[in-house]
């Protein structure tokens, strides 16, 4: 009795769950989007899933601060899962990535309280769009920044993107298929620095759309080309019907860069890496 009472205590020692919280970057190009699909299809979600349970040796499901399409991409993308495996931070990142396909890896793991949840405790999410305009797309670039063959005039594009700053009724920026309960949005920062030739929009959020920033910048676009005027632009935000919108701008150029957490879960929010274009001219 007294044998069988110590292996239940040291089982339920073992089944004590712990929960974790990973940053990972992906190229968006490789997957069919961040959600797992039936039938095998390659997404990032699939991808850790099966990694995470190799580690672990048990399943591990994980949930995201928020959801990318196909061809979208991220620096920072954060995702929480729960485990009974002991496992240290290097296992989560080094071990992990030893199983992950190329196109994504996780390059930071920190244990966090139970009750952390990466979706619904961010407050805020960052997104950045980079837009070359040139007559030939250049094929270094491609799948990593949206293009235009127009030429542009950055500076009604910065004066229409200013509107956007506050709360806002963003159905003319929404797709038609979004789940999202309200299309009211509020964003707290959103600036588009660079060149004629190579910009980048940064936009920061409580939350976004699906299709939001694409529609955003497919909407810029026509105001830096001249088929549409800032006005024209702010109308556009007032009708609140996507019916009278720009087409939807390609995935290639967006980038997940950052979500922010209330600073007591303890989970930082990177600044966008050196590499991806700042374009602070």
């Amino acid at each position: 009795m007294i044998q069988e009472d110590g292996a239940k205590r040291e089982s339920a020692v073992r089944a004590v769950k712990q929960r974790w919280a990973l940053m990972l970057s992906y190229d968006g190009g490789r997957f069919f989007g961040w959600q797992k699909q039936a039938d095998g299809v390659v997404t990032v979600q699939a991808a850790l899933e099966a990694a995470l349970s190799a580690i672990a040796c048990e399943p591990v499901t994980v949930i995201a601060a928020g959801r990318t399409d196909t061809g979208v991409h991220a620096t920072a993308q954060v995702v929480h899962f729960d485990t009974t495996a002991s496992r240290g931070a290097q296992a989560w990142i080094r071990g992990v990535n030893a199983h992950l396909p190329p196109g994504v890896a996780v390059w930071q793991a920190l244990p966090v309280d139970k009750h952390f949840h990466a979706r619904f405790d961010a407050f805020g999410r960052r997104y950045r769009y980079v837009l070359q305009s040139s007559p030939v797309r250049s094929p270094l670039l491609l799948g990593r920044v949206g293009w235009t063959h127009t030429p542009l005039a950055p500076e009604p594009m910065q004066e229409a993107a200013a509107l956007l700053l506050g709360e806002h009724d963003f159905s003319s920026f929404r797709a038609a298929g979004c789940q999202a309960k309200s299309p009211v949005k509020t964003m707290y920062e959103v600036s588009l620095t660079g060149t004629p030739q190579l910009m980048a929009l940064d936009i920061r959020g409580n939350a976004f759309l699906h299709h939001m920033v694409r529609n955003i910048m497919g909407a810029l676009v026509y105001v830096g080309n001249g088929r549409i005027g800032v006005s024209d632009f702010a109308d556009l935000l007032a009708a609140r019907s996507r019916l009278l919108a720009p087409p939807t701008f390609m995935p290639d150029g967006l980038y997940l860069t950052g979500v922010d957490y209330p600073p007591e879960w303890q989970v930082p929010t990177p600044p966008p890496p050196d590499w991806l274009w700042s374009a602070e001219a």
